[in-house]
């Protein structure tokens, strides 16, 4: 018996090559490969991207409460230097004033006063002293 296939019209290991070896077979159409690294390279730049932005976000909001402490740190060196006449307690809310260029603690907050404010007291702003002894710009 004689086999009709041409032996030159015929793989060797079929299942290896890279196109169809018959005419069922589905075509097999070679990648643009740099179509593919373009996606992947667009794809990795937008994620990583977007993690860089929410990194940024975090330190930005680091670096924010950063300088509130500082602020903190600042008035509270300045409310220590003032005259302070009582024993604040955490978590109170007290009052600086200023009198002749002297700063000054007090229980008694702007409108508690009245008609018996002394007409050279300038108020400059109410505080809470925090737990670290710190004190709170109200």
């Amino acid at each position: 018996m004689i086999n009709p296939i041409d032996k030159d019209k015929v793989a060797e290991n079929p299942g290896l090559i890279s196109y169809p070896h018959y005419v069922g077979s589905i075509a097999v159409k070679p990648e643009d490969l740099g179509k593919l690294k373009s996606r992947a390279l667009s794809a990795m730049h937008e994620q990583t991207n977007m993690h860089l932005r929410q990194i940024q976000k975090q330190v930005e909001l680091l670096l924010d409460q950063a300088n509130a402490i500082k602020k903190r740190v600042e008035i509270s060196e300045q409310i220590y230097t003032t005259s302070i006449a009582f024993e604040p307690f955490v978590g109170n809310i007290y009052h600086l004033y200023k009198r002749n260029g002297i700063h000054k603690m007090m229980l008694v907050g702007p409108d508690e006063w009245g008609k018996s404010k002394p007409a050279d007291l300038e108020f400059i702003s109410s505080v809470k002293l925090l737990s670290d002894h710190t004190w709170e710009v109200l």
